[in-house]
């Protein structure tokens, strides 16, 4: 269950706020990156989480003084892990060794993923020492997406991680007050049907998490309700059909084209019969080229706030971020993370990636 709808014309105050109640522990492993460490600043101040930094602690300590936060026992709620730890590097590597006996590793190798910090931050998040993790403003998506599934792993009945981007709209926009999802828009390239149906019932169930409404999934194609064929219009239609053999209680229809899936008008005359048409908010794009495309069209000439890419499917939250990312970026990562935390399934996750 969720815990209440955010007003959509509120979607990022209302986010602060339900982050702010639900008190979460965010490891950050790029913390010593002065971005992450502007949002700290503002995380601590706003009492939004309670933020986990692995960095050399005398530059943590230095970077945080810098922004006012000098002391991190006089009640701030900040903790530093040093990656050059022993405790906290043998910790990694005999639990990454655990989950990867299978894969017969190397000394060396498990050396070297043992002293990363993001699959220490895996690690905490997987051991339950940190309820999730934020990172990509410096490391690539393809490092935080093996981090997590070295550590964290997929969560019961997925086999795709998958990503989406919360695309918020302000009421001054032309579409009105809104939150739409985008997906995938950042890990899968060319989706089978079966993986595009996961990867939709994933994005609709972190929907619910973080936004705290229904789904009403589009899965999106140039074709509406037979106006056209193809093979990827043959294989929306199949994801659609797979959908809801999988999820039959989350409203969904394909293949619609964009207009018929946002606009009411367009809606009532290309997909009439349609459950969702017009009425939208979690997009399935059929491929990541028209997914990452439109999501960045949307942001830089639509104006609107695009936050993620938020990874789905995992067991338990280590979300990314684009390495154009401001300070703020990472504070509303940081929050929905600790939203997903506050529904993630309990235990380490299935065997590692």
């Amino acid at each position: 269950m969720s815990e209440g709808p955010a007003r959509p014309d509120d979607f990022l105050t209302a986010l602060r706020a339900r982050s702010a109640a639900a008190a979460r522990r965010i490891v950050f492993p790029e913390a010593t990156e002065g971005r992450v460490l502007d949002a700290v600043a503002t995380i601590v101040r706003e009492d939004l989480a309670r933020p986990v930094l692995i960095g050399p602690e005398a530059e943590l300590r230095a970077g945080l003084e810098a922004r006012h936060l000098p002391d991190t026992s006089a009640g701030l709620g900040i903790e530093l892990r040093d990656p050059s730890d022993p405790a906290l590097v043998a910790e990694t590597r005999n639990y990454i060794s655990g989950r990867r006996a299978h894969r017969d590793d190397s000394p060396e190798a498990l050396d070297h993923m043992a002293r990363d910090p993001l699959m220490q931050a895996g690690t905490m998040v997987a051991t339950g020492q940190a309820d999730g993790a934020v990172a990509g403003c410096v490391r690539t998506t393809a490092d935080v997406v093996r981090a997590a599934l070295v550590t964290i792993g997929l969560d019961d009945g997925f086999e795709t991680l998958s990503s989406s981007f919360y695309m918020v709209f302000g009421a001054e926009h032309a579409v009105g007050p809104s939150v739409l999802t985008f997906t995938d828009a950042g890990v899968v390239p060319n989706p089978s049907p079966d993986q595009l149906a996961e990867i939709a019932h994933a994005a609709a169930v972190a929907r619910g998490r973080v936004v705290g409404d229904e789904a009403r999934v589009a899965f999106l194609s140039y074709s509406t309700a037979g106006s056209a064929e193809g093979p990827t219009v043959t294989a929306v239609r199949a994801a659609l059909d797979l959908f809801r053999a999988r999820a039959p209680e989350i409203a969904a229809d394909g293949e619609l084209q964009g207009d018929a899936a946002l606009s009411v008008g367009v809606a009532s005359r290309k997909a009439p019969d349609s459950v969702v048409a017009g009425q939208a908010n979690v997009l399935v794009f059929p491929d990541l080229d028209a997914a990452n495309i439109a999501y960045k069209l949307v942001q830089q000439l639509g104006g609107a706030v695009a936050l993620g890419p938020i990874l789905q499917g995992l067991s338990r939250p280590f979300n990314d971020l684009s390495r154009g990312a401001g300070a703020g970026d990472i504070v509303e990562v940081a929050c929905i993370t600790a939203l997903m935390a506050t529904h993630a399934s309990e235990g380490a996750g299935s065997e590692a990636g």
